[in-house]
């Protein structure tokens, strides 16, 4: 007779698992690999915050249907799910395939025939009932393609010649981008570029001495465009409205009845807004027609007069969640690949965010920047929901 006795033997039956149970527990675990959790909330709190503002702002305004925005969502959740799924590292070796589709993607919009002209640029396409500006969809290919320039150098560029060489590279998508010419969007390329260099491991001085030519160029520019200005008769170096919305940085009393008016009317919408806001639906200003593309470039000042300090103060915490969250996700990232996606996806976010926001309070020069998650947009939606996606494959494939 065994001396085991009953509660023994049963604890010895129960630890060996059936072979169903054992691959039950191995398979279980894999649903919920391709999910983080707090990412996935807090993206979902904002998207969910940028719907509601969204609506309020075009209500009643026949010029934006919310339905695309929300179409724009759906459509965006999809290819982020599917991405999370998708191993990232069979996109770094793309990086001539990148290159390329940047050049015809942005340079699409001067092709006869679908290439359109808005607000002093030539950066929208009209394909029948679609257009789109192919320049907002480059944003996710020059992440990709200074991603993959960057990480052939393994985290230390000190090399002048291999600096220049990932520099020339990654300026080909800004200085397409100001053929049309779109300053904004052109500066959020250089920006990406610059946080892909930083992370990097590009050397100090290069950066430094890039920087300091890139300010000196900014200076030549504004002293010589006057006077090319008076020699040609015409615009050249930059356009009017690009000149205006400088001066009204400068000196908000500037064009009074143009880029001058938006700023005070962006204004007068934070102030009105006070603590807690006017209450949903009730921003006086946009829906009255004095802040001007209110769904868009000023949706910030549609929330703040609605919800206040607080409801910005709440939009502002979630950027805040957001942005750890991605730097958690690139510090775990196993290769510099990884890390480079989700910290260029991040500094973009953050300069739009920065700019955006800032140019509502007269803090920063008025461009066309959108803010991300909130401002409309199907195009501006899907796209980022694509950078979300590459941000959960590096979460997902990082050896978890």
């Amino acid at each position: 007779m065994s001396t085991m006795n009953y509660p023994q033997r049963m604890r010895q039956v129960t630890s060996v698992k059936h072979p169903d149970a054992r691959l039950a527990a191995a398979t279980a675990p894999r649903r919920f690999k391709y999910l983080n959790i707090p990412f996935l909330l807090v993206v979902t709190a904002l998207v969910a915050y940028g719907l509601f503002i969204v609506y309020s702002a075009t209500f009643n305004n026949d010029t934006y249907n919310f339905s695309r925005q929300a179409a724009g969502v759906l459509v965006g959740a999809v290819l982020m799910f599917l991405l999370f799924r998708y191993d990232y590292h069979q996109l770094s070796h793309y990086m001539v395939f990148f290159l390329i589709v940047n050049v015809v993607l942005i340079l699409m919009p001067h092709a006869p025939g679908i290439g359109a002209t808005a607000k002093g640029a030539t950066s929208w396409v009209n394909i029948g009932p679609i257009n789109f500006q192919p320049g907002e969809f480059a944003k996710v290919t020059v992440i990709l393609l200074d991603a993959c320039v960057i990480s052939k150098y393994g985290g230390k560029l000190t090399n002048l010649g291999d600096f220049l060489k990932a520099l020339g590279i990654m300026i080909v998508p800004f200085v397409c981008i100001m053929t049309q010419p779109d300053l904004g969007t052109g500066l959020v390329y250089l920006f990406i570029a610059g946080v892909a260099l930083i992370v990097g491991g590009a050397d100090v001085k290069f950066l430094l001495a890039t920087l300091a030519i890139l300010v000196a160029g900014v200076a030549g520019i504004l002293i010589l465009d006057p006077i090319l200005d008076n020699i040609a008769g015409h615009d050249v170096l930059l356009k009017e409205y690009q000149k205006s919305r400088l001066l009204v940085f400068l000196d908000n009393n500037y064009d009074p009845t143009g880029d001058g008016y938006n700023l005070k009317q962006a204004k007068i919408a934070i102030g009105s807004g006070g603590f807690l806001g006017k209450g949903y639906m009730n921003a006086t200003q946009s829906a009255l027609g004095y802040l001007p593309e209110s769904p868009t470039d000023f949706i910030f000042c549609v929330l703040a007069e609605e919800f206040g300090f607080v409801g910005s103060l709440a939009l502002i915490a979630l950027y805040a969640l957001l942005v750890y969250l991605c730097y958690r996700i690139a510090y775990g990232a196993k290769d510099l690949f990884g890390t480079l996606i989700v910290m260029c996806v991040t500094g973009m976010w953050l300069f739009q965010i920065l700019e955006n926001i800032g140019m509502c309070c007269g803090l920063m020069p008025i461009t066309g920047i959108p803010l991300p998650f909130m401002s409309y947009g199907t195009s501006f939606m899907v796209v980022n929901f694509t950078l979300l996606g590459l941000i959960g494959s590096v979460w997902a494939h990082s050896g978890r």
